[in-house]
């Protein structure tokens, strides 16, 4: 017999209804040690989001962004039900459970300062709920419309709380022009439940375009007015830690400058996927992991 487990964060439903978090942003106990620093912690409760300048060094950029024109120019890879290309250029968008296909992108995900930084947050073992590598193109890769994961995860993939974390490692220097990620500060304190059912197997759609799980301009305007808005801009090997409850997107590049990255989720093995709380059936494993094993 399955335990049903409490739906804290109702959302798909007829109306738009805003829900105050019910849970931690920092899980961990004040003087954890671990790579992030009290201030960096307060910082990162307090916004929902944590930044490294120089995560990476040119060296260690240098490697992973070769493996990563590796992985898009595989005619094997691009093949695959797990890369995403654009609509328009037919170019490779993202290519997701990377970590999966390379060991060059799983070693990074046990590096200590990437698996470490998680740990903390969270205040526990973490194992991979996904992965990808996103390519941005110039000359007209589109953008991601403003949303928060954890809606998705947990509408689509069956994550009960809010007890994960992201990090988005640049591999190209990321400009104010070429489609960078932007974040409302403070928005990870209220939970957006949106209005409208998912449709069956939304993620083929989704993955290009956001439309279920998507906010309303009114909901946006009052996030904007509360909280600002946020544009993060800095060199390959800078990194960007941010809650699963971040209100965020990217404009379009349509620049000549690529803008490149490793995106990785760490979610607590005290979090488990559960069954999808408001979609028909669960999104397959290289989107939503099941694989709950710790990252060693």
């Amino acid at each position: 017999m399955t335990a049903t487990v409490s739906d804290l964060y109702p959302t798909r439903g007829a109306q738009e209804v805003p829900v105050p978090r019910r849970d931690p942003v920092v899980w961990s106990r004040p003087g954890t040690p671990g790579p992030i620093g009290d201030t960096g912690l307060a910082d990162y409760d307090r916004d929902g989001f944590l930044t490294v300048d120089r995560l990476l060094g040119p060296d260690e950029v240098a490697l992973y962004r070769a493996e990563l024109d590796r992985l898009i120019a595989d005619p094997a890879v691009r093949a695959d039900e797990r890369s995403v290309v654009e609509p328009r250029s037919r170019d490779v968008r993202s290519v997701f459970e990377v970590h999966r296909i390379s060991e060059v992108f799983a070693g990074l995900v046990r590096d200590p300062r990437v698996v470490g930084r998680a740990r903390q947050i969270l205040g526990s073992d973490v194992y991979v709920h996904q992965s990808r590598i996103n390519v941005k193109p110039g000359f007209g890769a589109s953008g991601f419309y403003w949303h928060s994961d954890f809606e998705t995860w947990h509408a689509e993939d069956g994550l009960p709380r809010m007890r994960t974390v992201s990090v988005s490692i640049a591999l190209t220097d990321n400009l104010d022009t070429n489609g960078g990620l932007m974040i409302m500060p403070g928005s990870h304190r209220t939970f957006l439940g949106c209005a409208g059912e998912t449709p069956r197997d939304n993620y083929k759609r989704s993955l290009r375009t956001q439309e279920a799980g998507t906010p309303s301009d009114a909901a946006l305007t009052g996030f904007a007015e509360r909280h600002g808005v946020r544009l993060f801009t800095g060199p390959a090997g800078s990194a960007t830690w941010f809650d699963c409850n971040c209100m965020h997107g990217s404009g379009n590049n349509i620049t000549p400058y690529p803008r490149s990255n490793v995106f990785i989720v760490f979610n607590s093995v005290d979090n488990a996927a559960v069954e999808p709380f408001a979609a028909p059936a669960r999104r397959p494993e290289f989107v939503g992991a099941r694989d709950f094993t710790p990252v060693p």
